[in-house]
Order: structure tokens, then sequence, then C-alpha cells
């Protein structure tokens, strides 16, 4: 399997970032057992001598109904101040092992496997199943599952070896994600995914929802036959969870100050949960112990949530080359991502923009200009590393372990990639 091309990552000098998010980030909890917990210490650069950062005004501030949205500093870092850091920083002692590497051999027969599942008689349903597994996508989420299972299989005293339904998570993981992308594509109208053509476009939007129940319907078989209840219900969460946020994609909040809570949990629940309740499924195939299943359910979801900032901040950064997929397709469909929730902040004529959700003539160039001439696109890339950075402090908790570190260093992979 292939790693992405990835690039350094940046972070910003000393300057103006400070206090860009306040010790609560995430207000959504999901159904963690300890999920209120917030972040820990002060926002901002690393402890590093020559690197402490000054503070300055807040962007998000904790409120009893959650974010409060306030004017971010004006005075911004240009790209040319930007200088290489990883997260490291955070884990100093970590080997940062790759990824890629180390899940390899648990992933070889990942699509095989699949396509074992979705075996059917009928051609062409066959065909709309496996389009997508075709071996071009990255896979990110069941490494995520695979290294995950075999730190905590390390941390909990045993071989690091996957047990059977440890690996049967990581391939339901992949099934039910490639499922939840045939969905939105009918939503959206999408024409293109992972650099082709999207299953709708090619087959039609009928056959395409067929497609995706029966991707999904195979998933639940394989999820029963793990025999482990309690992993039924942590990953039977993640559809509820995917129906609920594409629920709330299709509305927003008008108040400006509950929009960014709304923006968080409809990412939580659309991306995040997926990773997060997966993460916690592998745990308790392997230990009793709730601490240890809180472990793996935050590190997913800061890294999930993480995931998804970037990709937002891609679909004003890259071109349709990179990303698969056309580029502002997020304001086309009238989607006020976190880049433009932060421009929102300095051009107010934004506010207008959401609430009709960008569909009047003209709304979407005219967002994409204010988007480029404010600090969105560089506040939603910091929170988005304070995600990681949290995610990263959760892992840590866990017995050191190639594995765990592997998953240390897909913090800075996710934190780079440009597709």
């Amino acid at each position: 399997m292939a790693a992405p091309g990835w690039r350094h990552i940046t972070r910003w000098r000393r300057g103006c970032w400070g206090t860009a998010v306040s010790e609560t980030l995430w207000p959504v909890t999901g159904r963690s057992a300890s999920s209120s917990a917030p972040f820990p210490g002060r926002v901002g650069g690393s402890s590093e001598p020559g690197n402490e950062v000054k503070p300055s005004t807040q962007i998000l501030s904790k409120s009893h109904l959650g974010f409060s949205l306030i004017r971010p500093c004006s005075r911004l870092p240009s790209v040319a101040a930007l200088q290489p850091l990883c997260c490291r920083s955070t884990h100093s002692d970590a080997k940062l092992e790759d990824p890629f590497t180390l899940a390899q051999k648990d992933l070889t027969t990942l699509y095989d496997d699949i396509k074992k599942e979705l075996f059917i008689s009928r051609t062409e349903l066959k065909s709309l199943c496996d389009y997508y597994f075709d071996g071009r996508g990255k896979a990110i989420r069941p490494i995520i599952v695979v290294l995950m299972a075999r730190a905590l299989n390390i941390h909990s005293d045993r071989s690091g070896d996957l047990l059977p339904g440890q690996k049967a998570i990581a391939m339901i993981t992949e099934m039910i994600h490639t499922a939840s992308l045939v969905h939105d594509d009918v939503i959206d109208g999408s024409d293109a995914r992972r650099g082709k053509r999207s299953l709708n476009e090619v087959w039609g939007e009928k056959k395409a929802i067929l497609a995706g129940d029966f991707i999904l319907s195979a998933a639940s078989m394989a999820l029963a036959r793990i025999g482990d209840i309690t992993v039924v219900k942590v990953l039977s969460q993640v559809i509820e969870d995917l129906v609920r946020g594409e629920f709330m994609q299709l509305g927003s909040k008008e108040n400006e100050n509950e929009r960014f809570k709304h923006y968080l949990e409809k990412t939580f629940k659309k991306t995040a949960s997926l990773i997060a309740n997966s993460c916690k499924a592998v745990s308790i195939l392997v230990s009793s112990d709730p601490e240890v299943h809180e472990i793996a359910y935050q590190y997913g979801k800061n890294v999930g949530i993480a995931f998804q900032l970037v990709d937002d901040v891609l679909d004003f950064t890259s071109g349709a080359q990179q990303l698969g997929k056309p580029s502002a397709a997020d304001l086309k469909l009238g989607l006020a991502t976190g880049p433009v929730l932060f421009a929102c902040q300095q051009f107010p004529e934004l506010h207008a923009m959401i609430m009709r959700r960008f569909s009047s003539k003209g709304d979407v160039d005219r967002a994409w200009q204010y988007v480029l001439k404010s600090d969105g696109v560089q506040q939603t890339s910091f929170l988005a590393r304070r995600y990681c950075q949290e995610a990263i402090r959760q892992v840590s908790l866990l017995r050191p372990s190639p594995e765990r570190d592997a998953l240390i260093r897909l913090t800075e992979l996710v934190l780079s990639r440009d597709k």
C-alpha cells in the first residue's frame, strides 16, 4: 500500500497566534465514557526556548452554550514566515515509526477480504460494490484501527498480533466509510470520487443508493459475526451518527455563536465518530479497562476531527487534480466550513451568504475571495494542529511500542497531507 505524498508540517512563528483557541476545543461528546474532558493547559506554540508565543485575541471561547466566536487578531504571519515543525515536540521520545509500513502486513488482503464479503452472483451489483474497493484509496481508517489494535494489545501484555475480531473491525470500518461516500455523492450530486467518475455518475443515483445499502448490510453481517454485543453497539453508534451528521449538514445555525459548535458537532458525526468508535471497538476486544477504551476513543475522535479540518482547508488550497474532486466543492454545496466561519469574523458580509447557503449569483466567488483575504485557512489549520496535539497526548498514555509511535507519526501526516 503506497503512502500518499506528504509535505512538511509548518508551525507559526512567534507572533499573534498565541491563544488561538480556548482550552476547551470540543464541546460535543458522542458516547464517550468521560466525554467532557477539555484540552489541558494553555493553547499556543511549543514550550521550547525561543518559540514562546505571545497571548492574543481568542478566536473561540467557552460559554454555557458552547462556543462564542470573537473577532480574531488581524495581524497574521505570511507564508514566508512559516518554518518546518512536526508534532514530535509534544512527545519527543517517540521514534515516530512509519504507519504505512507497520500496518502493511495486516492490510495486504484488505480489499480482497471486502470483496469476499460482497460476493454475489449478479454481475452488475458486484461491479457497483467493487467499484471503490480497487486498492486506490488511502485506507487511512483501517491503518489507524490496525495500529491502535496492536498498540493496545501490547499495552495489555499480549503479543502485538491482531485478534481476528480486530482485523475484522478494520475491514468493517473501511466498508462503512465507503458506503457513506456512495450515499454522500448521491446527496451532493458529485460526479467525481478518488480521481475517477463517481459511482452515481456511472450507474445512476438509484443503483448507487442500493449499492451503498448493500455494502452497509454486508458490513453489518461481518460485525455480527464478531460476536461481541458491546462492539456491535459501539459500531452501530457510527451509523446513527452518520445519519444525524448528514441531517445537520442540510441545515445551518442563524445564531453566529452556535454556528461553530454546530460545525464541529457535524464534523464529529460525519467523520470522527467512525474513527473514534472503531478504535474503541478494538480496545474492547483486548481490555476491560474503561480508561483504555477512553484513550482509544479520544485518539480517534481528535485525529478524525483534525482530518476533516484539513480536508476543509484543502477545499480552498488544492485543485481538483490533488483532491480527486472539484475544489470549492463545499461552497458550491452551500456548506460553511471552518475557513468560511473564521473568515466571517473579518468579513461580516459572509453571514448573509452563509444563511442563504451561497445560493445567489456570485456568492461562491465572493465567499472564496473573502476566505483567501482572511486568516480563515490559517486558523482552521491551527485548530487542526491543536486536535492532533491532543490525540498525541492521549495515545502517549499507552505503553511504548512501535505502533503507538506510528500513531503519533500519523498525526503529522494528517496535518501535512495535500490530498
